[in-house]
């Protein structure tokens, strides 16, 4: 790879992490202000069937994903400056995990600390050859997506970026355009088809997903089933809104409209961190209330992500990178980086 591109930004990258970002917050909402159980036909209902339909594993799948990619791009650009690229890299998730330990006191289920350890089991991985990665990150994400186990699902979604990123898929996406068309349309086939398959399972009545077991009870036995198949089709929905997304970023207007989701996604560890901190304001605000509802939950998600978007466009307009990414980048390389523009001419 030459060193020019190596030190180039792929713009891409972040609208895919700032499009993560926008979904996986509809999700994480649920498990920290556990809304009331919808009832039947209402508008909440609608709305419960619909997260775990199009939301629930499919943004998660994406930053997982993204994760390996970022993975592979740190430790090659460290290299190629002559840097000892592993110990940056463990730095690197001996931070995150630090980090994500403090986030899941506050956020049940974060993220943060799952990638550090995923991180760290990857590293053996980045010397093997690329065929053999991509084969074994679509191995395990077949047989943990038929077990249906969101956990394990984690660590080959995680494989299966640092193999794209061998692979040069988002460097040479110029190149690349009827392959993107016929892996976004496939992806959206067999999606369309999952999706359908999983409708077959929708429970009649809403439900609580975090209280399924093996109880006998027809009722838990299909939303366990329900759920399971979600999991299942997860990471191809994601794929499918990955590959749509691409193309219609080809789109110079589209790329334009949608700049906002680049910068959110430039600053994608200050902004998930954020989120869960606007959260738990809203929950301190909204204590006075007994209840809140699904459709509340969505309201509340869209006033996070306009504040949180905002915040970002004005942030880098005066400065390098959001200030987690500031402090994330000192721990890693030991020393503080000029922050402000310009402030290193």
């Amino acid at each position: 790879m030459e060193n020019t591109q190596l030190q180039q930004r792929i713009d891409i990258l972040d609208y895919l992490r700032g499009f993560a970002l926008i979904g996986i917050i509809f999700m994480n909402i649920i498990s920290m202000m556990l809304p009331e159980l919808p009832a039947v036909n209402s508008h909440d209902a609608a709305y419960q069937r619909f997260l775990y339909l199009f939301v629930e594993g499919r943004f998660y799948s994406i930053f997982s994903f993204l994760f390996g990619v970022g993975f592979y791009i740190f430790i090659t650009r460290a290299l190629a400056k002559g840097n000892n690229g592993y110990i940056l890299f463990l730095r690197r998730i001996a931070a995150l995990f630090a980090i994500g330990f403090i986030h899941q006191m506050f956020q049940p289920g974060e993220a943060l600390a799952l990638y550090a350890i995923c991180g760290l089991l990857l590293i053996p991985f980045y010397k093997l050859p690329k065929q053999i990665n991509l084969i074994i990150a679509i191995v395990g994400i077949t047989v943990f997506g038929y077990i249906g186990s969101k956990l394990m699902l984690t660590f080959p979604l995680i494989l299966l970026g640092l193999a794209v990123g061998q692979y040069r898929i988002f460097e040479r996406l110029a190149n690349l355009q009827k392959q993107v068309w016929a892996f976004a349309l496939i992806m959206l086939l067999l999606s369309a088809a999952g999706l359908w398959y999983q409708f077959q399972y929708l429970p009649a009545e809403p439900f609580f997903p975090y209280m399924i077991g093996g109880d006998l009870d027809p009722h838990l036995l299909q939303v366990n089933q329900f759920l399971s198949i979600g999991i299942m089709i997860g990471p191809i929905v994601s794929a499918a809104f990955v590959g749509i997304l691409i193309l219609l970023l080809q789109m110079k207007t589209i790329r334009t409209l949608l700049a906002p989701l680049k910068y959110y996604g430039r600053m994608a560890l200050t902004n998930y961190l954020s989120q869960t901190a606007l959260i738990l304001l809203a929950a301190q605000w909204l204590q006075q209330s007994d209840t809140i509802t699904y459709v509340q939950t969505f309201y509340i998600c869209l006033v996070v992500h306009l504040i949180l978007i905002v915040f970002s466009l004005a942030w880098l307009r005066f400065f390098k990178m959001g200030p987690m990414e500031w402090l994330w980048r000192a721990i890693t390389y030991m020393r503080f980086a000029p922050l402000l523009k310009n402030s290193d001419k």
